[in-house]
C-alpha cells in the first residue's frame, strides 16, 4: 500500500499519482489517513497532538506529517509558543493541496463544482431544466469541467484528484412523477454516466446516490459537532438522506442504505404512504400549480422562495408530520444522536420545517425509545453537489471512505 501521493519526490510522480485510475485510487496509508482526517477535524493540530490522540510514536507522527508536507497536503502554521520547551508548530491543511469536482444530477437542475483540499468553493455551475436528459448532462459535464479547468494554474490542475456524481439511483423510475417523457427518462436505464464522464476525464470518476452524498458533505464539511451517528434527510425535488455511522457514512452493500425517501410514514388521508410523496418539494410545486401558480422559482431562486402562503404553510405542516414518523420510525432501529435536515430552500424555510418537526415529533409515541436531537444541516442547498465532491476525497485521503460505485 502506498504512502503518499509524492514519496519519489519528482512533479511527475505526484501528478500520476494524484490521477490514478479509478481501479487503483492511490489510497494513502492508513496513519497518513488518519493524520489527515484528524487535521481536518480540529482545523489544525501538533505533532505532539496528533501522538497523543493516535497512540503513534512521536517519531512517526514525525515521519507522516514530514512528508504530509513535503506532498504539499499539509502546512505549517504560527509557532505556538508556552512556558517550557520548544515552540510547538501546528499544521493545517493546504488548501492548494489537492481539488475535486462534484456534480449533482437532480430531477430539476444539475450543478458542477470544483472544490479545494479545504472544501471552499473555487468555481460552480449550473444548469436548471425540466428534466434531465443523458446527453445534454453530459455536453454540460463536458463543457463545465473544461471552464473550470481552464480557470486553474497548470500546477492547480494537476492536483485535481477525482469527480464525484451525486445522482438519484434508478432516476428512470421516476418519469411520471417528474412529468418527463418516458423515452427520455428510459435512456438513463440504459447509459453508464459514469462511464460516459470517466472517458473526458484523466482523473477517477466515483458514483453514489444523491442524498447519500448530501449526508457524506455534512459529515466532510459540516459541523456535525460531537454527533458520531445520525440520521440525515435532504429535502429535494423529492425526499431521500443518508445515515452515519461511528463518524463514517454507511452506504451499505449497494449504496442504497438510508433510502429514507421510501420509508412508509402516515398519509394526508392516515392511509401509510412513502415520506417521498409527502415531504419533497415536488408536493409543494404541485400544490401551486393547482392554484394557477407558477412554481419554477423553486428551483431557480432556492436562496429566496419570497412570499408563498398558505400552500408553503400547508406543506410544512405535513412534511413535518412525515418527517417527524420517519425520525421515530428510525429510532427504533438505530439510537441516532441526531436528526439533521438540509435541502434545496432558503435558510427560513427550512428553519421553519425544522422548529415544526421538532414540535410535531413531541406528540407521537415514543416510548421505549431514545429520540435524536434534530437539527438543521449546515451545508445548505448545495449539499449534494458538494457531497458529490467529498466522494473522491474521502476514498483517497481520508479513514472510513464512504460507500462508492466505479459503474453507474
Amino acid at each position: 500500500m502506498e504512502t503518499g501521493i509524492a514519496r519519489h519526490g519528482s512533479p511527475e510522480a505526484l501528478e500520476s499519482r494524484l490521477h490514478r485510475g479509478t481501479n487503483q485510487s492511490g489510497m494513502r496509508d492508513h496513519n497518513e489517513r488518519l493524520v489527515l482526517s484528524l487535521v481536518r477535524q480540529h482545523g489544525s493540530l501538533a505533532k505532539s497532538d496528533i501522538a497523543r490522540m493516535t497512540g503513534l510514536s512521536a517519531q512517526t507522527v514525525s515521519v507522516i506529517m514530514r512528508e504530509l508536507e513535503e506532498d504539499k497536503l499539509l502546512v505549517r502554521q504560527a509557532p505556538l509558543r508556552g512556558k517550557i520547551g520548544q515552540p510547538s508548530i501546528p499544521m493545517a491543511l493546504n488548501p492548494e493541496g489537492a481539488f475535486f469536482i462534484g456534480l449533482k444530477i437532480g430531477r430539476r437542475s444539475a450543478e458542477l463544482v470544483l472544490i479545494d483540499f479545504l472544501g471552499n468553493v473555487r468555481s460552480m455551475l449550473q444548469n436548471s431544466y425540466r428534466y434531465p436528459a443523458p446527453r445534454e448532462t453530459v455536453e454540460f459535464v463536458g463543457a463545465g469541467i473544461k471552464q473550470m479547468r481552464g480557470e486553474l494554474t497548470p500546477a492547480q490542475d494537476k492536483r485535481i484528484a477525482g469527480l464525484g456524481i451525486a445522482m438519484p439511483f434508478e432516476l428512470w423510475s421516476w418519469a411520471d412523477t417528474a412529468g418527463a417523457p418516458r423515452e427520455i427518462m428510459d435512456e438513463w436505464r440504459h447509459r453508464d454516466i459514469r462511464a460516459d464522464i470517466q472517458s473526458q476525464c484523466d482523473f477517477p470518476v466515483y458514483l453514489q446516490n444523491d442524498a447519500t452524498s448530501a449526508c457524506g458533505a455534512e459529515l466532510v464539511f459540516g459541523q456535525a459537532g460531537a454527533a458520531r451517528d445520525f440520521v440525515y434527510f435532504y429535502i429535494g425535488a423529492f425526499a431521500g438522506g443518508g445515515i452515519v455511522l461511528n463518524g463514517r457514512l454507511f452506504g451499505g452493500p449497494t449504496g442504497n442504505a438510508g433510502a429514507l425517501g421510501s420509508m412508509p410514514v402516515p398519509g394526508p388521508d392516515g392511509k401509510p404512504t412513502q415520506l417521498i410523496d409527502v415531504a419533497s418539494i415536488a408536493m409543494l410545486e404541485k400544490a401551486l400549480s393547482a392554484k394557477g401558480i407558477d412554481g419554477s422559482y423553486l428551483w431557480t431562486s432556492p436562496q429566496e422562495w419570497g412570499e408563498i402562503g398558505a400552500e408553503l404553510d400547508d406543506w410544512i405542516a405535513s412534511a413535518a408530520q412525515a418527517l417527524a414518523y420517519a425520525i421515530v420510525a428510525a429510532s427504533s432501529v438505530i439510537d441516532f444522536e441526531a436528526a439533521v435536515i438540509d435541502g434545496w430552500m432558503p435558510l427560513d424555510v427550512r428553519r421553519r420545517l425544522v422548529d415544526a418537526v421538532t414540535d410535531t415529533i413531541t406528540g407521537i409515541d415514543a416510548e421505549g425509545l431514545k429520540l435524536p436531537v434534530v437539527r438543521e444541516g449546515t451545508v445548505g442547498i448545495h449539499a449534494r453537489a458538494l457531497g458529490g465532491a467529498s466522494l473522491p476525497l474521502s476514498e483517497r485521503f481520508l479513514i472510513g471512505p464512504t460507500t462508492i460505485s466505479r459503474s453507474a
